[in-house]
């Protein structure tokens, strides 16, 4: 193309691949000015304008508004400039899409009812401060108060979900669950109660010097019985069921009598709480940390160990 020869709007779109219908809306808008115009009155370009409809082709393909395109090629903005804004631009709209599609999936998977579609749409869609809110009042409604502080402190950062800038859209789905969960009233005060035996056993255990809670103290002792495939009602089991009996004896400074075995039966139920195990799975999906091993099993194992031997 020689630099000074003028071309006409049909010529220009031959060589862009541009219609002469968008090459005139550009022109009217000044963003593609003609050069010159013909005798007859017609709009001419020199080879100019072929290298900026090539560029406004482009940054409308990335999806920039024609103010933008303007200036852009106007030199008024730099590109650099506008690539970096609009980057971020779509950097909002990637992560509300997300949202969106975490929201749809579980809908789709969940066959949620309309009020609990808007519930999931409104807890994807909280903002990190809202969801430290969120479960702050969670956790404060669960060990608020306790006096076994310390010991609690470290469990509370545990059970804390920490979604990431650019969640994946199965840490979007397990945050929106938890969130439901840690709603639940129910949930809530089971887990208070749970928090609360704790706490007695804790403030026991300070007084005795460190000592494990019951729930470890059951996993170590009952763990390999489960392994080793024992019948809970069968005398093997007996001497294990008396060692964590024992252990909890201690730790409440109570004789190991049919009572003290009721309560424990009931404390391991409690603990062995479906939902507890849930929110614990969900929480690993969020914060992106190995899957946890179900407990289920073993805290089975040992509640109908003792409520065999608590019928008499």
């Amino acid at each position: 193309m020689d630099g000074n020869t003028l071309y006409s709007i049909g010529e220009l779109a031959r060589r862009t691949g541009l219609t002469v219908k968008t090459i005139r809306f550009y022109s009217d808008r000044g963003i593609v000015a003609p050069t010159d115009r013909s005798p007859a009155g017609y709009r001419l370009y020199n080879i100019d304008a072929v290298a900026r409809l090539d560029l406004v082709r482009t940054l409308r393909e990335l999806g920039l508004d024609l103010p933008t395109i303007r200036k852009v090629v106007d030199r008024e903005l730099s590109l650099p400039e506008v690539a970096a804004a609009h980057a971020e631009a779509v950097e909002v709209q990637i992560h509300v899409l997300r949202l969106r599609r975490a929201v749809l999936t579980a809908v789709a998977e969940r066959g949620s009812t309309p009020e609990e579609t808007e519930l999931m749409h409104r807890l994807a869609q909280l903002s990190e401060d809202e969801r430290r809110r969120l479960i702050g009042d969670f956790l404060d409604a669960v060990f608020g108060g306790l006096d076994a502080a310390p010991a609690f402190a470290g469990i509370m950062r545990s059970m804390t979900p920490e979604l990431p800038d650019n969640p994946e859209a199965e840490q979007v789905q397990a945050w929106m669950e938890l969130a439901e969960i840690s709603l639940d009233p129910d949930f809530r005060a089971a887990m208070r109660r749970m928090a609360e035996d704790q706490a007695v056993e804790q403030a026991r255990s300070d007084t005795m010097g460190p000592r494990r809670d019951i729930a470890t103290a059951v996993r170590v002792q009952a763990g390999p019985a489960l392994t080793a495939g024992i019948d809970p009602a069968s005398p093997q089991a007996d001497p294990i069921v008396a060692a964590f009996t024992a252990h909890y004896a201690h730790l409440l400074g109570r004789p190991d009598d049919v009572g003290l075995r009721h309560r424990l039966a009931t404390r391991l139920e409690s603990v062995n709480d479906p939902r507890r195990e849930r929110y614990l799975q969900l929480l690993a999906v969020v914060n992106g940390w190995p899957a946890p091993e179900s407990p289920a099993p073993l805290f089975d194992w040992s509640v109908q160990a003792l409520r065999v031997r608590t019928q008499q």
